[in-house]
């Protein structure tokens, strides 16, 4: 996965961007205190680790993608921008007051190593915010119809809730705790289900080139199909039921909160 971010490292920023409600709940459920230090595990080019920066806190962004780092470089000289993993963060024992994990754990190799790092490098009664998307939420994207291979193999990426919980609490957090997310309209950060009601986004090949599943997972022959069939449901109307078969209560994704044990 190091290699395709590197890939799609420049011009990343161009797409994905910090959306400021996201970053609100992050600000929101981490309760972070001036003066302390928090971590941004899998940053990418640090958009959320500037924009929670921005809001005068302390922030190490770690990233495996040396790409992805010079962008970040770039955004911020001010933050500390390291190359490294989930599974081995460059840092040593107790350093953060909570950690921040957005949209990356479909991309950690090891998810009970990864959520046991973590917890090495953060002190008793710091939080882990995780904001990812479960299998089951996936599979009620209306992108199902048009990219089923794509999104297929997307739900095979995610880790499970049982998984996610599973790992959380053998590593030694508690107090674990969930928030649905829907897509809105205004979202500013271009990720997979950005399009749900605006389905011209994903005619937009800089769009596409920022999501990993088009980018690292996607058929070029099921794309273009994909994209045909969208345009001609849109112009005959036949999206609307499309979209309205899909339609769901379960949240387009998820925030996880979870404390270290004191």
């Amino acid at each position: 996965m190091e290699t395709i971010y590197n890939a799609i490292g420049t011009g990343y920023n161009i797409t994905r961007k910090a959306d400021p409600f996201l970053t609100g709940r992050l600000l929101h459920f981490l309760e972070p205190h001036g003066g302390k230090l928090y971590l941004d595990i899998g940053c990418g080019t640090g958009n959320y680790t500037a924009a929670l920066a921005r809001q005068g806190l302390n922030f190490v962004g770690v990233e495996p993608s040396e790409e992805m780092l010079k962008e970040a470089r770039k955004r911020d000289e001010q933050i500390t921008w390291l190359q490294g993993t989930a599974e081995q963060i460059p840092i040593e024992g107790n350093a953060f007051d909570g950690v921040i994990a957005t949209l990356t754990i479909h991309h950690w190799v090891d998810i009970d190593r990864a959520i046991k790092e973590i917890c090495r490098v953060i002190k008793p009664g710091a939080k882990l915010i995780i904001f990812t998307a479960l299998p089951q939420q996936i599979e009620r994207y209306w992108l199902n119809h048009y990219f089923p291979e794509m999104l297929g193999s997307s739900i095979i990426q995610m880790p499970t809730s049982d998984s996610i919980n599973r790992a959380i609490t053998k590593a030694g957090f508690e107090n674990i705790g969930t928030e649905k997310y829907f897509i809105q309209d205004d979202l500013q950060d271009n990720f997979l289900y950005s399009g749900k009601s605006r389905p011209e986004l994903y005619f937009n090949e800089e769009i596409r080139k920022g999501i990993s599943s088009f980018a690292a997972l996607a058929n070029v022959q099921e794309v273009k199909a994909g994209l045909l069939q969208l345009k001609a449901d849109l112009e005959s109307g036949e999206f609307i039921n499309v979209k309205k078969r899909y339609e769901n209560d379960l949240g387009d994704y998820l925030f996880i909160v979870a404390q270290k044990k004191a």
